[in-house]
């Protein structure tokens, strides 16, 4: 009996070394991962722009419904950076974000880490496939013609269907308050950015987007 004692709490005790140890990954993983996002997608606008000599973004009027989702969103992606960040060198931060601590477990924080690689990692191929065509909002001169082939043939917002898996990704690797407000307000912004960029190609595309929408659905 002891002996099975002994096992029992060596097992115990391996088990929580590897939920500590995958927690520590995380912490430095969630702020590496955000660091080069934002990195990413700075370069990518400037560069863009200097290369083509077109505006990339494109917000809209001020206090329109897609200028309120763009400041929303960059809001949150700062905060989630910073908050990341911080927390790196700052453990106790943790205290205040209301962690979910009954899922602070190596299979929730893991299968965090992959759905936001791989929803990055999405995002950036559609990105990518895009060319020259890529906007981040709704540019009151184009697009020229739509994209259906590749992601677009199984969904009419491959993007927004990758940012938000990677923002759930977010929640399950740092279950919290924090990162749960950030998933449901970044997925609010996600489906009414959806609906505004939605109306502007029915009105400069009326019949191909018509049949494109008939065929293709709004998600997955």
């Amino acid at each position: 009996m002891p002996q099975i004692y002994n096992e029992y709490v060596k097992g115990l005790m391996l088990i929580t070394e590897t939920a500590q140890g995958v927690v520590e990954f995380t912490r430095l993983y969630l702020a590496v991962f955000y660091t080069f996002v934002a990195l990413f997608y700075t370069s990518k606008i400037i560069l863009a722009k200097k290369s083509s000599g077109q505006e990339q973004v494109f917000p809209g009027q001020r206090f329109c419904t897609s200028w309120w989702n763009h400041l929303t969103f960059r809001l949150f992606r700062v905060t989630i950076w910073m908050v990341c960040v911080v927390r790196l060198f700052y453990p106790s931060t943790d205290a205040y974000l209301g962690m979910f601590t009954s899922m602070m477990n190596v299979p929730i924080i893991f299968a965090g880490n992959i759905l936001l690689t791989c929803g990055f990692l999405t995002t950036i191929i559609v990105h990518l496939s895009m060319g020259s065509q890529w906007r981040s909002g709704v540019d009151p001169q184009g697009p020229n013609s739509l994209i259906t082939s590749g992601f677009f043939r199984f969904s009419r917002n491959p993007m927004f269907v990758a940012i938000g898996v990677s923002q759930l990704g977010f929640f399950l690797a740092l279950p919290s308050i924090f990162s749960l407000a950030c998933l449901i307000i970044g997925i609010v912004s996600l489906y009414r950015q959806a609906l505004v960029e939605e109306e502007h190609l029915a009105q400069t595309h009326p019949n191909d987007y018509a049949r494109y929408s008939a065929s293709t659905r709004r998600w997955f």
